[in-house]
């Protein structure tokens, strides 16, 4: 196996400690979070008492000032113990980025802190009903008065951390007419009048993981809520295109670090389950499909290692993004797929990690921008026409 170079003493120390976290806190409860259908509020109290939300924020606004490496190694604990129900890296890596890079002053000091202790829980709604990975079709509209606030107006569903949030960047349009140069981002808090939490959405996977739809019925948006202040008013499209590479390599991440855990839930499955007399292990099928997993997943990891570089000297373009995010999420399920066969029976009953792994793996080609929307955009890149 290469070695991998990434990470250094610091980063593998901060594994170390967030995997006894994870171990304590998490692990034994996770099985029971499935069944409602979210995880205790707890768990994120706990996390910002411990630092492990929102550690790549200036310490100014609650964090560490930590690289985004430290949040790569949470993301790849969790993903190795199969806890897809916990929101931290959206919470962490997506919302409040959008804060602290496109936010006012008085924003980043209101939300920021609260973010990284863990009172406040955040989210991102961009996806509708009539508009999932086309966010230029977002229908939801906010509508500024004659005071300067808004009238926001719409609905959003596949929500992630949406039954729990108390902030929501919400994506829409403040000029209807003008299309995705007309939209914009608004900070909605819980509680505002209007202001509604649908139901929790039943899943094919991530059954822990609180998705939920969310309503807007004329709720008024004080001027002061939307992101960035006015010179970002009808901007925000522009700053969802330049955020959404770092979340697709997050989905990377997650992918590769997913498909290694599969193979060594495998592997040790495998060494113990007999048939006719003799380890599954030991038949060709068995070692010869399990090498050639293990050598695609390698390759995955060596190119998302390398985007992961680019990510740090903050050079990783959208096209390349595009391509981690499309082939690794491709070669995820694959693995899940392959995996779950050599359990056989056992494979496909839910108290077997890999079970719950393969369902929790299909979402990964849809969402952050369909896996046929990613090779639009590479194609793109390349120099190639289309619609």
């Amino acid at each position: 196996m290469i070695e991998r170079t990434l990470f250094s003493a610091d980063h593998e120390s901060f594994r170390d400690s967030f995997r006894r976290f994870v171990d304590k806190e998490i692990a034994p409860f996770h099985s029971e979070w499935e069944e409602q259908g979210y995880v205790d509020r707890a768990v994120w109290s706990k996390a910002g008492e411990n630092g492990y939300l929102c550690a790549t924020l200036p310490e100014e606004y609650g964090g560490s000032g930590a690289d985004k490496l430290y949040s790569v190694v949470q993301m790849e604990e969790l993903a190795r113990g199969g806890f897809s129900g916990i929101g931290y890296s959206l919470h962490s890596e997506i919302v409040a980025p959008y804060i602290l890079h496109y936010g006012t002053e008085e924003q980043k000091l209101r939300y920021l802190p609260k973010l990284a202790s863990g009172e406040m829980i955040g989210a991102i709604a961009m996806s509708e009903p009539a508009a999932g990975s086309d966010l230029q079709g977002v229908k939801s509209t906010a509508i500024q008065q004659a005071d300067g606030s808004y009238l926001l107006n719409g609905s959003k569903t596949f929500i992630t951390n949406g039954w729990h949030a108390d902030l929501v960047i919400v994506v829409a349009k403040t000029d209807p007419a003008a299309g995705a140069k007309g939209t914009s981002l608004l900070l909605v808090e819980r509680g505002m009048k209007g202001f509604e939490h649908g139901k929790r959405l039943k899943k094919l996977g991530l059954k822990a993981q609180d998705t939920a739809e969310l309503f807007f019925d004329n709720v008024l948006v004080p001027a002061a809520n939307l992101l960035g202040g006015e010179a970002f008013r009808n901007k925000g499209f522009i700053c969802l295109m330049e955020q959404l590479p770092w979340e697709r390599m997050q989905i990377a991440v997650t992918a590769v670090a997913s498909a290694q855990a599969a193979i060594d839930w495998t592997v040790q499955y495998t060494k113990e389950r007999k048939v006719f007399g003799q380890p599954v292990a030991s038949y060709q099928n068995t070692r010869f499909t399990l090498a050639e997993l293990q050598t695609e997943v390698q390759i995955a990891r060596v190119f998302v290692d390398k985007c992961l570089e680019l990510v740090c000297q903050d050079k990783l373009d959208t096209a390349t993004a595009s391509m981690a995010k499309y082939w690794t999420t491709d070669l995820q399920c694959k693995v899940m797929d392959e995996c779950l066969q050599l359990h056989g029976g056992y494979g496909y009953m839910w108290e077997y990690p890999i079970t719950r792994a393969y369902a929790d793996a299909r979402v990964q080609r849809i969402y952050g921008g369909t896996n046929e929307i990613m090779k639009e955009v590479i194609t793109r890149a390349m120099g190639l026409g289309g619609k």
